[in-house]
């Protein structure tokens, strides 16, 4: 496992990440005080956090086809360039006294959209900047940056740029996205080589490719499936923590920030651990005792009722889910050839994905029929079945798809 560079263009992109997470978390802690001012409806607040989901279900496939036929690097900074205007757009209406619920919606629905192609254009072009190697490495320095922009950073400037005017947030977003575009059109790299598509190529069929190879890779498959279960317990607990904290612990407003602030500080913790963990067990194994971690931890949260018990189990969580997206990620763009990393990532993504919002109505459903800590229990239970799911991965890793494995041409039968 080597180390990246920050030469070669990884610095810039790292740069750009971490500027461009930086305005999200100054957009999304605004924005649902904006739509308090706007209604006190909690469903259609919900529905804001809602428009976050749905482009995932609905175009997720369809971005990762079209990162594997387009020039990642100039999809980058086109995408991150619409989002920029898109936000200023935003700004500029809040700013005028134009701001409603329907341009919210508008806006959540718009830049999750556009993200779906961004994101798997990057997961695809990282490879073509650090040696595979370095992968590990590249993409846990990659989620700290952004961890420690938008977790810890960011949120604290909300209230300061608010008393400046309800525009404020949005406009410094508007600029950190330019000024990501900008930092990602200023790289010097030679795109990935591609053979040819067939002649009559649809994106149905290359999506349909990319289903394939995820499918008939046993241990991205069984990644997958873990990573599934493990979203469906975090939406529901997500979904009722501050219900848990303040009702079932009596820890108030105050508890719940603890909760979330161990929840970062153990996310930034888990970026250093990440590495470590994968050189001594393999990335497959890593997961595993990822997953055995947070089982435990949940199973501290749902069932002490004690705030430092909740701080411990929130900030082993943290750790512990960095670690698990690292290796996750990692093992995509290993695995994965070149031409197809793209689809197998927006095939992974909108499976996985698909877990929170369910998870998040499982939540409600669970706290009002069995208690407010049920649904850390029933989290608990869920990331244990995401563990025992593993079990099949667990063989050592192989760094690439080898040329004889049918996942590698995406042509295995139907």
């Amino acid at each position: 496992m080597g180390t990246p560079t920050w030469r070669g263009g990884f610095g810039r992109l790292w740069t750009a990440a971490v500027v461009s997470r930086f305005g999200d978390a100054l957009r999304t802690s605004a924005l649902p005080l904006l739509a308090v001012r706007l209604t006190d409806e909690p469903l259609v607040i919900a529905s804001v956090t809602a428009c976050g989901y749905l482009p995932w279900l609905l175009f997720g496939l369809l971005g990762g086809a079209l990162a594997d036929r387009v020039d990642q690097q100039r999809a980058m900074w086109a995408v991150d360039t619409v989002r920029g205007l898109l936000v200023a757009a935003f700004a500029l209406a809040v700013g005028l006294g134009h701001a409603s619920v329907p341009l919210l919606l508008a806006l959540a629905f718009s830049l999750t959209t556009l993200q779906t192609l961004f994101d798997n254009a990057a997961t695809a072009l990282l490879p073509a900047l650090v040696p595979r190697e370095a992968l590990g490495g590249a993409n846990a320095r990659l989620m700290t940056g952004q961890q420690l922009a938008g977790g810890l950073l960011a949120v604290p400037f909300v209230p300061l740029l608010l008393t400046a005017g309800a525009f404020v947030p949005f406009a410094a977003d508007a600029g950190t996205y330019l000024a990501a575009a900008a930092l990602v059109a200023s790289l010097r790299i030679r795109p990935p080589e591609r053979e040819p598509r067939p002649a009559g190529s649809t994106l149905r069929a290359e999506i349909g490719a990319g289903l394939r190879a995820l499918w008939h890779d046993g241990v991205l498959r069984a990644v997958c499936t873990a990573t599934l279960l493990c979203n469906i317990g975090m939406g529901a607990l997500i979904a009722t923590l501050v219900l848990h904290v303040t009702r079932w612990l009596h820890a108030g407003t105050a508890g719940y920030a603890a909760a979330m602030t161990a929840y970062s500080v153990g996310s930034l913790v888990g970026g250093f651990l990440a590495q470590r963990i994968a050189r001594r067990t393999g990335r497959a194994r890593a997961l595993l005792v990822a997953g055995g971690v947070q089982t435990a931890s949940l199973l501290l949260i749902g069932s002490v009722r004690q705030l430092p018990a909740l701080v411990a189990g929130m900030l082993l969580l943290g750790a512990m889910n960095m670690v698990w997206n690292v290796n996750q990620v990692t093992l995509m763009q290993q695995r994965g050839p070149e031409s197809m990393v793209g689809r197998i990532a927006s095939a992974f993504r909108t499976a996985s994905t698909s877990g929170a919002p369910l998870g998040a109505l499982l939540g409600g459903v669970v706290a009002r029929a069995y208690g407010l800590n049920g649904p850390a229990l029933l989290a608990a239970a869920l990331f244990g079945l995401a563990v025992i799911s593993l079990i099949p991965a667990r063989k050592p890793d192989v760094p690439v798809v080898a040329p004889r494995d049918r996942a590698a041409t995406g042509d295995a039968p139907r």
